[in-house]
């Protein structure tokens, strides 16, 4: 079992900032609360990964989180600059930075290597005195730079959040213009074998996953909050037997998934309020529906799957071989927009799953495999 559960409660904020916060486009994202872990699906649907697809590999075919779930579940801009740039990994250069954006910097021990401690911005935050713009605005960076680490990209630790992500936040004006969409590269890092836990947005994988199969999820208990990850707030408390749902359970679930039971358009209006949705969030909507055609040959990325943005020093990830044609491809994105009609017709969806079964089909029953968790680790 994938060690993955680091539930953080979510940090307040002073109403003050509240139109400040909408102007970074984070705030419907400070408004989720503590949506409680579920390891067994996150494993059952780690195994399911291909990382060669980015898809989910499931019975009815294969399935993937998309930009507008992340919208949706997460509130979080989806279509802007992508999330990339310098790092540097001196302690000096973390120090220049944080003395450029909050007017003081933290001490070493303040700091875990290129990371700054989360108690360290919190404190910040909370004695920070806001009295005139440029305050309220450094209060408003602490805040981001502690949902990055709580809901975006989370790990086991919890304990400090990497200051790459600060020369983002430089212009305060330009920060909801980049795309915080993000997951791909965690699910693809925790398929390995040898991989002993899992980081990133898991509230996000939660939610898609209780969304897109709602026969698989816990008792919701606010249908109509914004963002989608609030209709699970506080789920266990009310439907404690599904903490103990063990990795049998769901493998199992997926081996006898049948078509109909995973919703493919789940945000259709039966299925989600769109008065409950706000206007900039409504705009990144996508409506699916198309049929499913024979993909081309999947593209093995190798290496580039164990790279990360951070060290060695001085290097600028937008312009290396290995991430600029993927920043070049996101420049490009709308000439890749899907632009075809819905087709009710069933011959290319069977001409599909032929190939699919045919090519996976031993991969997508898992139920008899001789691994399982221990006790102790559910």
């Amino acid at each position: 079992m994938l060690t993955c559960d680091h539930p953080l409660s979510p940090d307040r904020y002073n109403d003050r900032v509240e139109d400040h916060l909408r102007v970074t486009e984070f705030y419907h994202a400070s408004q989720i609360g503590v949506v409680q872990n579920q390891k067994a699906l996150v494993n059952a649907l780690i195994e399911r990964w291909h990382p060669n697809t980015h898809t989910f590999h499931l019975p009815i075919g294969e399935c993937a989180v998309t930009l507008e779930d992340v919208a949706l579940i997460l509130g979080l801009p989806t279509d802007g600059l992508p999330v990339t740039g310098m790092t540097m990994s001196s302690f000096s250069a973390l120090e220049a930075e944080c003395l450029l954006q909050f007017g003081v910097a933290p001490r070493k021990s303040e700091c875990r290597g290129c990371c700054i401690k989360l108690t360290w911005l919190r404190e910040l935050k909370e004695n920070m005195q806001l009295t005139n713009e440029l305050s309220i605005q450094r209060y408003v960076k602490c805040h981001i730079m502690l949902l990055i680490r709580t809901i975006l990209f989370g790990d086991k630790s919890g304990a400090g959040v990497h200051w790459k992500f600060l020369p983002l936040l430089r212009d305060f004006a330009s920060i909801g213009h980049y795309s915080w969409g993000h997951l791909y590269r965690g699910l693809c890092r925790a398929s390995r074998y040898n991989c002993k836990e899992i980081d990133g947005p898991i509230t996000l994988l939660l939610g898609w996953a209780w969304i897109r199969l709602p026969y698989l999820s816990p008792l919701p208990r606010e249908l109509h909050s914004f963002p989608l990850a609030n209709r699970w707030r506080n789920w266990e408390r009310g439907d404690r037997k599904y903490r103990y749902l063990n990795l049998a359970h769901f493998r199992k679930a997926f081996d006898e998934l049948q078509e109909g039971q995973f919703l493919w358009v789940a945000y259709a209006v039966d299925r989600v309020d769109p008065n409950i949705i706000p206007p900039e969030i409504y705009m990144y909507r996508r409506q699916f529906g198309l049929v499913q055609g024979v993909p081309q040959q999947e593209q093995a990325l190798g290496k580039a799957h164990g790279e990360v943005l951070t060290g060695p020093k001085n290097l600028n990830w937008a312009t290396t071989p290995s991430h600029s044609n993927w920043v070049m491809h996101w420049t490009n994105r709308y000439h890749y927009v899907l632009s075809e009609l819905p087709m009710p017709s069933q011959h290319p969806l069977e001409t599909y799953m032929f190939w699919y079964r045919s090519k996976y089909g031993d991969h997508l029953n898992l139920s008899n495999l001789v691994g399982q968790e221990s006790d102790e680790d559910n």
